[in-house]
């Protein structure tokens, strides 16, 4: 498993190199004194886990996470316990203070160990102070509000600064279905589909919401599900 460390602090950095010796299926593949340093690190290692500071000059763990289309498991390694709370609501895996115990990085890489057959794209997503790191797979729903998209997962409904046509592009076709000018559904969170008034579709997601489809994408609709 490829892993990153990223801080500002060269012996915490080497502090955690040397406790991840005792763990064999991790493989070091490269080290990030910043945000800057990371976000270049992650572009071109691809790492499946990234061990992050939190507090770091210029560009802050969470500031990094929010610059990244796609999300590798995150374990936070910080002085601190004030980011705690904040860093379970973006989902990380685990949240170790420095200096890290033995125990304490043994125990987070076994949620690793746990999560990595059923990982799936993720994304890190921010509403004001909020945020979240969500697998794709839980986004039923995304919605056009002009240069924003609002995003249904849960019971959360954040507002990003993307326009649909830029998360489109990102979106496995498969999974992912554009509807119309407004909206594109997840084909996994459809409960059924009726037939509009106008001879189009109208799709019910499970949990209720209801998305009406243009009459152009209806025949696609029919195609992909075979109706």
């Amino acid at each position: 498993m490829n892993a990153l460390i990223v801080d500002d602090e060269r012996l915490a950095r080497q502090d955690l190199r040397r406790l991840l010796t005792a763990h064999a299926e991790i493989e070091i593949v490269a080290e990030a004194r910043n945000g800057e340093e990371a976000l270049k690190r992650i572009q071109q290692e691809s790492p499946d886990l990234v061990f992050l500071d939190i507090q770091m000059p210029g560009m802050s763990g969470f500031d990094l996470l929010e610059r990244l289309d796609d999300v590798p498991q995150i374990i936070f390694t910080t002085a601190y316990d004030e980011y705690a709370l904040k860093a379970f609501e973006v989902n990380a895996l685990d949240y170790l203070l420095k200096p890290v115990a033995p125990e304490r990085l043994a125990a987070a890489l076994r949620k690793v160990r746990m999560l990595r057959q059923a990982r799936m794209e993720q994304v890190f997503v921010r509403d004001g102070e909020r945020c979240w790191i969500i697998r794709l797979r839980d986004i039923f729903l995304l919605e056009s509000e002009g240069n924003y998209t609002r995003l249904y997962f849960g019971k959360e409904r954040p507002l990003i600064p993307r326009s649909l046509a830029a998360l489109e592009e990102r979106l496995d076709a498969t999974t992912f279905f554009r509807a119309g000018r407004k909206h594109i559904v997840n084909l996994h969170w459809i409960d059924k589909v009726e037939e509009g008034v106008a001879g189009n579709l109208i799709v019910v997601l499970q949990g209720g919401r209801t998305v009406e489809m243009s009459r152009r994408q209806s025949v696609r609709l029919r195609n992909v599900l075979g109706l």
